[in-house]
């Protein structure tokens, strides 16, 4: 399924670091230490990786999704591209 989980942002794992990082300029306001923060990418992988460079960064409150796939196959919400 292509798509994305509803809500979510698109963010390349290679710019999470500075749309995350509130002295950025590519800083993304969507990013709140304050708020739990639920990490995905194609097969878990790559955002394994972003809730251990956000935890590093300080948000407290993250998760790791995992796969979208595990997520379309235990029937969650897909918003269409």
């Amino acid at each position: 399924a292509s798509g994305k989980v509803p809500g979510a942002l698109a963010i390349p794992r290679g710019l999470v670091e500075f749309r995350a990082d509130p002295a950025s300029a590519m800083h993304d306001k969507a990013f709140d230490r304050g708020k739990t923060v639920v990490a995905y990418c194609a097969s878990g992988g790559r955002s394994a990786l972003v809730g251990k460079t956000l935890k590093d960064m300080g948000y407290a409150n993250v998760r790791n999704l995992g796969g979208f796939k595990g997520w379309v196959d235990a029937g969650g919400s897909v918003e269409k591209s």
